[in-house]
């Protein structure tokens, strides 16, 4: 089944959850223009502010939008934020960087569908074993947390093991590319990159501008900022910083006892430093943007880039 039919939206289409990034008025844009979206949960600083945003969205409109949920030990508000979610019913929840039973226990009575993110075949199987909806395949060219398989990799291993939809994650700019990736198996792809310079978007002008000026060619991967590798736009400072983790952070890392307390606090640190530079003009620039920025020319309005993107799927042979 893919993504429209599955969702009841014109085109099968995501508009991915962004840190820092997604937000209120980009959701409604994307829900305007015929697809979906969804917001992380950790865009919001408290529960309350989550709610708020679900709710505002709901008396907007009754079309279907989603949350990004965080379901891992590095996230000290997963519990509290599956609560709210369950409670407000939104449409779907994305799973990240975690296991998902949790969710989908508490969601599929409800009829919320759980669509988990995954990198690799063996992870596509035990969600599906889980009772995920949906599988989101994240590819070597995702921005922020990439895979390490090519898209068409990725998608025909997937589509061809499992029954239930693999959504692709990376790489898409152009609505050539969805019908492409769907003619391999894909039933829908979620898209990121392309829509991060929209003037709907709460990040500095610096931020957006570096999308217009910088390309594919500089878009680099690094392990600082997360513990897993991150892509972002290779800034002065990206260089400055280097892209490996430290000796004592991978002394950390692979210590079995040590490790989830290590990237919680590696975690929080390049968050907050990926946060100040998205928000403020600082020469400390750390950009998360896949490689799909090499098709980013100016900063427009999110229904603008939909339309062209839609327009050129309905057109593509």
């Amino acid at each position: 089944m893919t993504v429209d039919k599955l969702l009841g939206i014109e085109y099968p289409i995501i508009v991915a959850p962004m840190f820092l990034i997604s937000n209120v008025a980009m959701v409604k844009a994307a829900l305007d223009a015929g697809v979906t979206a969804a917001i992380p949960a950790l865009n919001y600083r408290t529960d309350a502010e989550l709610r708020a945003a679900i709710r505002e969205l709901k008396v907007y409109t009754d079309k279907p939008f989603g949350i990004n949920l965080i379901v891992n030990k590095s996230n000290p508000k997963y519990k509290g934020q599956l609560k709210l979610l369950v409670e407000e019913k939104v449409a779907f929840i994305i799973t990240s960087l975690g296991n998902p039973n949790e969710v989908i226990e508490q969601c599929k009575p409800l009829g919320i569908k759980v669509f988990c993110d995954v990198v690799d075949l063996a992870y596509a199987k035990k969600v599906e074993e889980l009772g995920a909806d949906a599988v989101i395949a994240v590819n070597n060219r995702a921005g922020g947390h990439a895979g390490n398989i090519s898209p068409k990799d990725l998608v025909t291993q997937l589509s061809e093991a499992i029954a239930i939809p693999v959504i692709s994650a990376g790489g898409i700019a152009k609505g050539e590319q969805i019908k492409e990736v769907m003619s391999w198996g894909a039933a829908g792809v979620s898209v990121g990159t392309i829509f991060i310079a929209c003037t709907e978007a709460p990040i500095s002008q610096e931020y957006k501008q570096a999308m217009v000026d910088y390309g594919e060619k500089d878009i680099v991967r690094t392990t600082k900022l997360s513990g897993s590798a991150l892509t972002v736009i290779n800034t002065p400072y990206v260089k400055e910083l280097g892209t490996e983790a430290t000796w004592l952070e991978r002394i950390l890392l692979g210590n079995k006892t040590l490790k989830k307390y290590a990237k919680m606090i590696i975690a929080l640190r390049g968050m907050k430093a990926v946060e100040k530079a998205a928000l403020s003009a600082t020469y400390k620039t750390v950009w998360c943007a896949g490689p799909a920025i090499e098709h980013v020319k100016s900063i427009r309005p999110l229904k603008e880039i939909i339309d062209q993107l839609t327009s050129e799927f309905r057109s593509a042979k």
